[in-house]
């Protein structure tokens, strides 16, 4: 485990924390006002490994050896200078801060960190981290990784489960959620939607498998799997008589056969590790909870209810509520994998990467 010291004077910022993976949804901007919750677990600490925040460069002033580089290979609109590394934790595991006035960028309905660092070491006055809390964000308190260091403390790390614990002891991500809005004339309200880390594992997925299509036709299993993948995949690749066929694979499940040409496959929550098999099939990563739930979907979701209910315990009451409207794949996480596709250089990805706005307003995304 680790504590996150200032690096100007070494005053403690954060509680004991242990390393997670970045999650996929970490930068999802979802919805319009909408309020959503933390984006890490209490006690968790994840690094993003690639440069974020600002300064920012636009696409035209970027040099096409550099872009290809740092792993981009279609254009994006602006490409950060900032540091690489970003530490993200719970908002609530950050201490020995105080929020800096001058730096409060956003209040649409919080922070947005654009000023930059946003909140400083209570005891020397170092700028050290970002709030983020603003409306449709993922509230996260963002550690700037040159403004301090990782340190060592006592206490074990969690254990790192193996796939076959994961199976028996993980959860899966329920695909339909409340969805709060900020508090209106009539008070808080929500509605019930697809849940946000499904279109972000989505779009990120859908990218692989655009990858791995070839430019023919993809098939996916039956289930709530078609209701998320085929529809975009049937509008946004060609018919042809030659279809490859994606299949659920992972831990527990079936040996692919010989034909499955991709496997939707997980991704470790701790560690980050693609689950691999053999063969030479493509490998399309799903979050650990959505992958689980695609593989055990649980045929009748909890209803929230006051008093210790038995976990797995399912109250007689009428199902959860879907969400009113066709799955669509979260945008900007399409786009920020597509770009780092090299596959995405064929010219039919790339003008789907280009009219990316296009599919969007025919409901695609």
């Amino acid at each position: 485990m680790f504590v996150f010291v200032c690096a100007g004077c070494g005053a403690e910022l954060t509680i004991p924390l242990s390393q997670v993976a970045l999650p996929v949804h970490a930068y999802q901007k979802y919805g319009n006002g909408t309020q959503l919750p933390v984006l890490m677990e209490s006690g968790t600490f994840a690094v993003d490994p690639k440069p974020s925040g600002p300064p920012w460069r636009k696409w035209e002033e970027i040099d096409p050896d550099e872009a290809t580089a740092r792993g981009l290979y279609a254009p994006v609109y602006a490409l950060s200078d900032g540091a690489a590394g970003a530490i993200v934790i719970a908002p609530g595991d950050a201490c020995g801060t105080v929020l800096v006035p001058e730096k409060s960028g956003g209040y649409c309905c919080g922070l947005d960190g654009g000023d930059g660092p946003n909140m400083a070491c209570e005891a020397c006055g170092l700028p050290v981290a970002s709030r983020i809390d603003d409306c449709s964000l993922w509230q996260a308190v963002w550690l700037v990784p040159d403004a301090v260091r990782r340190l060592p403390v006592e206490g074990a790390d969690p254990a790192t489960l193996s796939w076959e614990e994961l199976v028996e002891e993980g959860e899966g991500t329920p695909p339909f959620e409340p969805i709060a809005r900020w508090g209106s004339r009539w008070g808080t309200s929500h509605y019930w939607s697809w849940s946000p880390q499904w279109e972000a594992a989505a779009g990120r997925a859908l990218a692989h498998l655009l990858a791995a299509s070839q430019g023919g036709p993809v098939t996916v299993p039956d289930g709530l799997a078609v209701e998320v993948f085929q529809r975009a995949l049937d509008a946004l690749l060609p018919a042809g008589p030659s279809t490859r066929r994606a299949v659920l694979a992972g831990p527990g499940q079936p040996v692919p056969g010989a034909d499955a040409d991709i496997l939707l496959v997980p991704t470790h929550p701790q560690t980050g590790e693609v689950w691999t098999a053999a063969g030479s099939a493509y490998l399309v990563p799903l979050p650990f909870g959505v992958w689980r739930w695609l593989a055990r979907p649980e045929p009748h979701l909890p209803v929230p209810a006051s008093g210790g209910m038995p976990k797995g315990v399912l109250r007689d009451d009428p199902p959860m509520p879907r969400a009113p409207y066709l799955f669509r794949a979260d945008s900007g996480v399409f786009q920020d994998t597509l770009v780092r596709l090299p596959a995405v250089r064929s010219p039919w990805l790339r003008a789907i990467s280009d009219n990316l706005m296009q599919h969007m307003r025919a409901g695609l995304f």
